[in-house]
């Protein structure tokens, strides 16, 4: 560890475990959080998410005619959202993903590359997975793998002077829903964008069979146990400045279909 590099320990960790919220909200509220991590108006934060729906969810530099089937999408009211981090598309139903949020300090990663980074972040997730019975490992650069398929994927950003790392994990699955909604594995459209892999999936419900928040509350167990956490959550300021940014940004065309 480098002189200037913090441990977990160093820092007062706090819980997030709101209610659902509007699916766009999750991704301004990702800006909001990490931006208030960085400027030191708020603790070092672990946030599980809850949805009100489900979506279609892009990476940052994705193509949406690369990776939508958007006249099924616009069908079935199923909403397109594109997050601050990079990564690949998902199509992600409240009930079957498990995903969180880390904003930290960015001296908390200080010297380590994005891959090195990525391991660092999701050890805590590793360990609570394994001592579910579960054979999980990282597998370079942004996935959690088992020997039951994977699990899920990272993506990550930094900015503001922190970093934003997050994970979606697969509880169980809709198999059919995938091919309806995104374009798993068609011809690529255009040379815009990054395309999306179509891969085995493990989904957790399957390795566990363990009720979804039962295992969201082991994951945070785990994480207390290792790093220290403590009940925190989403102030009415921090929530204005997220519905602002809906308004202006992620609730918009020109931000959903930023790579058309």
């Amino acid at each position: 560890m480098t002189a200037d590099r913090t441990n977990w320990r160093d820092h007062d960790w706090q819980l997030i475990r709101g209610e659902p919220v509007p699916v766009v909200l999750n991704h301004a509220l990702d800006e909001v959080l990490v931006r208030r991590v960085g400027h030191g108006e708020r603790s070092p934060t672990l946030r599980f998410w809850d949805r009100q729906g489900p979506e279609i969810v892009l990476g940052r530099f994705q193509s949406v005619r690369n990776e939508v089937q958007v006249e099924n999408t616009t069908a079935d009211g199923i909403e397109v959202n594109r997050r601050i981090t990079g990564g690949g598309a998902m199509f992600v139903e409240p009930q079957n993903a498990v995903t969180y949020s880390i904003y930290a300090p960015a001296d908390l990663v200080k010297g380590l590359g994005f891959a090195d980074s990525y391991a660092f972040l999701d050890e805590w997730v590793i360990e609570g997975l394994r001592s579910l019975g579960i054979d999980a490992w990282y597998e370079p650069i942004n996935d959690i793998t088992s020997s039951g398929g994977k699990i899920g994927g990272a993506a990550q950003a930094r900015r503001h002077g922190a970093v934003l790392h997050h994970v979606t994990m697969a509880y169980d699955m809709a198999p059919e829903s995938l091919p309806k909604y995104l374009r798993i594995g068609q011809e690529k459209l255009s040379d815009k964008g990054i395309t999306s892999a179509n891969r085995r999936v493990g989904p957790l419900r399957l390795q566990t069979q363990m009720e979804r928040l039962d295992i969201i509350e082991h994951l945070i167990g785990t994480f207390r146990e290792r790093h220290g956490l403590t009940p925190g959550q989403i102030t009415e300021d921090e929530m204005q400045e997220a519905e602002e940014l809906v308004r202006t940004q992620f609730g918009t065309e020109e931000w959903r279909f930023l790579l058309p």
